[in-house]
């Protein structure tokens, strides 16, 4: 069984801190989205959006990675490829949505 250290317990607190922020973000951009249904602001919640679910992927597979006793490298691999594919996509979203 993997033994949690402080660092591990400090890293993973910050993660959620960092989900949580990408999720507030998220939410705000919605919720104005949501009230003037402009395309600026469809695409920069479709860019936060994005990146909330890349924070999120990423950090479930550190996580999974470090409490892996046998971890499979094609998975791990697929799964951080899924994750920067996901901030590309946000973050491009957001150019866009800056530039259009």
């Amino acid at each position: 069984m993997a033994t949690i250290t402080p660092a591990g317990i400090v890293l993973l607190l910050l993660r959620l801190v960092l989900l949580g922020f990408s999720l507030g973000l998220t939410l705000i951009s919605f919720r104005a989205y949501r009230d003037n249904r402009t395309e600026r602001l469809k695409y920069a919640f479709v860019g936060f959006a994005s990146i909330s679910t890349g924070v999120a992927v990423t950090s479930l597979t550190t996580q999974l990675l470090f409490a892996a006793r046998d971890p499979t490298t094609g998975l791990f691999v697929g799964l951080q490829v899924a994750g920067a594919a996901l901030f590309c996509v946000g973050f491009g979203a957001l150019y866009y949505s800056l530039y259009s």
